[in-house]
Formats: structure tokens, sequence, C-alpha cells
């Protein structure tokens, strides 16, 4: 039984991990790609933005398909997509293609990471969800570590197309575990139609399920503040704070560490408090370290020290919100997992993208736009989640969470 349960959390770590591993590989290829492809690297990260749009579309897509026709069919199709997808970009000659294939290894890709959410609802007692999503985590977590290395050292030596080569395979892999080794854990439900009115019915009742909207919406706009950190760190610290390339990527390395470690004492948390009690406290942690975050940066204090001091910390705080509030989130659903977990992918993405846009938007050459996004993320998300509750009152349902 513990060599299944390590199997499948595995299985499930590795499927969440291929959209971020799609994109820290071959961010360090852009001045090559555009060098090849005999275009500016500004036109490159079009490529970036198809894919998080592809992204976006997807799990919205997947959601239904995984409660109508199961898990593993809609899995594979994808993984089937993202194979192809990855190989077209390994081949593309313009930029075009590349945007066109980054967009289709998107659509495929993102499957694993709405059917793993889903499959965990399936699988898990409630009260053991949060701890299974902090050890996706830990997996999850390891990309954004080598990724960037990995990448890097396949650009230098073998060219930026390898990338897509090594994503292609990973991607097979994946299939053939899949295949061989994943369990059906929802049987295909006839009775879920996908006809426009009832998929839209279904979002919108899961959308006013009020523990739902409360934790995803808490969650979402916290986890934000990740990706204003992701889009304006290496101009902070590469240009601010002049630290290298590769001092940047040790750095980013270091912080991501943070996150996994925090998941993992989360672990041990939840064997002393509830998810509710932890995410409160911890959001409300979070706020309070994206306001000195922010003042320091605004009153000219913050040096390369205290800022990979603070943005630790605050990244530790969203490994114990990410896994309780994804549990809290999809306890009320059993039969509509998978459109639950769309949904909230959706949501995440959204905000996520919206954050890194803003950054970009108020960009002023000093790290004020980075900060000030990720504490405005992080207060609004503890407003959300404490004005949400207040509302909902002492539910019975959270109280057993």
């Amino acid at each position: 039984m513990n060599n299944n349960r390590f199997l499948l959390i595995l299985i499930l770590g590795l499927l969440s991990a291929i959209g971020p591993f799609s994109i820290d590989t071959y961010l360090s290829g852009f001045p090559t790609i555009a060098a090849d492809l005999g275009v500016t690297v500004d036109k490159v990260s079009y490529s970036l933005s198809s894919f998080f749009i592809g992204i976006s579309l997807g799990q919205l897509i997947y959601g239904p398909l995984l409660d109508r026709f199961g898990r593993k069919k809609p899995l594979m199709i994808g993984l089937v997509i993202y194979v192809i997808a990855s190989l077209g970009c390994a081949v593309s000659h313009s930029i075009e293609m590349l945007i066109a294939f980054r967009f289709l290894q998107a659509l495929g890709g993102c499957v694993g990471m709405v059917a793993p959410r889903a499959i965990v609802r399936d699988v898990f007692p409630v009260n053991e969800s949060a701890k299974v999503f902090s050890t996706l985590i830990l997996i999850l977590g390891v990309s954004p570590i080598i990724a960037p290395t990995v990448g890097s050292y396949l650009i230098t030596t073998l060219g930026w197309q390898s990338v897509f080569w090594v994503q292609s395979f990973m991607g097979f892999l994946l299939l053939m575990a899949v295949l061989f080794f994943l369990k059906e854990s929802k049987q295909p439900d006839p009775t879920f139609s996908l006809k426009p009115s009832p998929i839209i019915a279904s979002f919108l009742g899961v959308f006013k399920t009020p523990q739902f909207l409360i934790y995803t919406l808490a969650a979402s706009l916290v986890s934000a503040g990740v990706y204003a950190y992701l889009s304006g760190s290496p101009f902070v610290f590469m240009k601010i704070f002049n630290v290298t390339e590769q001092q940047y990527g040790w750095i980013f390395g270091l912080l991501a560490a943070g996150l996994i470690m925090s998941s993992q004492v989360n672990n041990l948390m939840l064997n002393k408090f509830s998810s509710e009690r932890i995410i409160k406290t911890i959001l409300r942690l979070q706020t309070v370290i994206g306001l000195i975050l922010c003042t320091l940066s605004l009153t000219g204090w913050l040096n390369l020290y205290n800022a990979i001091g603070l943005i630790f910390l605050f990244l530790c705080c969203q490994g114990f919100s990410f896994p309780n509030a994804s549990a809290l989130s999809m306890a009320p659903f059993k039969k509509e997992a998978g459109t639950a977990s769309a949904l909230m992918g959706a949501f995440q993405m959204g905000f996520g993208s919206l954050a890194a846009a803003l950054v970009g938007i108020f960009s002023n050459g000093t790290s004020l736009p980075m900060t000030a996004v990720m504490a405005g993320c992080a207060v609004l998300g503890l407003v959300t989640l404490l004005v949400g509750l207040s509302r909902l009152g002492n539910s019975k349902q959270v109280e057993q969470l």
C-alpha cells in the first residue's frame, strides 16, 4: 500500500511539474533563439505569452473532460498533444511556428496541472489532502531549482532545440507512466453533459460554492504575489543589485528551496492544527512580510541581503498556504472535482498573469513595482479570506478540515 501511495504521488507530482519545467528550461535560451530565428528577444517572449494563454484556456477545457471521461483518457490525450507539440517546437524554423507550437504544448501539458488535484480528491480522504498537496510541492519545487541549470547546459552544448527534444522525451515517459502505472480513480460519468449550457452551469455551480470561492480567491491572490516575484526578480537582482546570471540562478534556487522546505513543515503542522487555522495564521504573516518588503523598497533601505531574506520568508508562507487552500477549496466536491480543479487553476493563472503584467506596467527602474505588487497581493488575499469566512460563519464542513 505504501509503495502504491508513493508511486501515485510521484506520478502526480511529475505531472504537476510539466508546466513549470516547460517554462524554466528554455528561459535562458531567449537570446540564442532570437539570434537563430533572426528576431528580437522581445519577439521570442511572445512564445511565453502564448504558453500562458494555452494553460489558461486548456485548464477550463480539461475540467469537464475529466469529469465526463474519467481521469486517465484526458490525461493521455493531453500528454500526446504535449509530446507532439514539443517536437514541433524543436523543429520550428520561424518565431511564428514556435509561438504556435508553444500554445499547443501548453494546451496539452496543462492537463498535468488539473488532473492531479482531481485525483487527490478522488483517492485520499479530505483530512489527508493538504498533506498530499504538500508532498506534491516537494516534487514540483524541484523544477525551478534544476530546470534553469539543465536548460542552460542543453542550450550551450546542444542548441536551444535540445530543450524541446528533452521535453518531448519526458512527456513520453510520463505518458507511459500514466498508461501502465496510474489506476483510474474515477469511472466515466455518461450523465455529465459536454454541451455548453450544462458545462457553464457546472462551472457556475462550483463558483457559487462559498467555501470554494473563498479559499480559491484568497489562494489565487496570494500566489499572484509569487508571479510578481518571478516577473520582477531578474531585473531587481541582476540590474539593481548587480548579481551575475550564475549568481541569480543560485539565488533563485535558494528561494525556491524555501517553498519546498515549508511545504514539508506544513505536513508536520497538520498533525496538530487544522488547515483552516494554518492558512489564517500564515496569510497574516505573509501580509506582514510583504508590507515590510515594500516599505524597505519605498524608503531605499532594501538591499541584496534583506531582499533575499524577506522573499525567502514570503515564499515559505506560500508553501503553507497553497496545499491547505487547495484542500479546503476542493473539499466540497466529489463528482465535479475536475471542474473545480480547472476553475481553481484558471483563477490562479489569471491573477498570476495580471500580477506579472502590473510589475511590467509600473516598472520605474526600482524594486518598488515588484515589492508593491507582492505586498498588495498578500493584503488582498488576507482580506478576502477574513471577510469571506466572516460571512460564511462557523461552517461545520470547514471546522472538520
